[in-house]
């Protein structure tokens, strides 16, 4: 669950008071057949700048911060697991943050450099593929989003864990992280 500040009410009372002084504006107006597009373009108008407004400030009073980030491979289980702290660096609280961890194949700095390491077949060619054919097809990255800490008060921290598969071809690999905060 997403938390709403004072800023976001404000932002929702002005809109409202924007929309109810638009409504007015409209029912005053002699024109009947302009009504109705008035209240309708101001309606998506108001309702688009809301919504900007809201994602701009879960941006700016929703801040938090990953520290002590490691990874450990799994070799057994060809996995790769993640752990740190998460810290609510903001003044309000945070519902939920979100990890996302994208793994790149980079093969060609070991000097193993294939055809496959850089084109990789999909589209068109996927929707007549076979099961062995697909198979056999080797994606050169992995992209996957974690829930790392729900309902985080200002000032707390959590430590969080994640583990996912780390496929057994990736040589030399590359690692990305990016948190988001909700």
């Amino acid at each position: 669950m997403t938390y709403l500040t004072v800023w976001h009410y404000l932002v929702i009372l002005i809109v409202l008071l924007l929309f109810i002084l638009v409504v007015i504006i409209a029912l005053q107006n002699a024109n009947k057949k302009l009504r109705f597009s008035m209240i309708f373009s101001a309606f998506i108008s108001l309702v688009l700048v809301g919504a900007f407004a809201m994602m701009a400030l879960d941006k700016y009073t929703k801040k938090v911060k990953v520290t002590s980030l490691k990874n450990k491979r799994i070799l057994s289980l060809e996995k790769i697991q993640y752990s740190g702290i998460v810290k609510n660096i903001g003044k309000y609280t945070v519902g939920r943050v979100e990890l996302e961890i994208k793994l790149v194949n980079k093969g060609h700095v070991t000097g193993n450099v294939k055809g496959g390491n850089f084109y990789n077949p999909s589209g068109f060619g996927d929707f007549f593929a076979t099961a062995t054919q697909k198979k056999k097809s080797k994606p050169q990255t992995l992209l996957m989003t974690f829930v790392i800490a729900k309902n985080l008060k200002a000032g707390q921290a959590k430590s969080f864990k994640v583990t996912m598969p780390y496929p057994g071809y990736f040589r030399s690999t590359a690692d990305f992280t990016r948190v988001f905060a909700h």
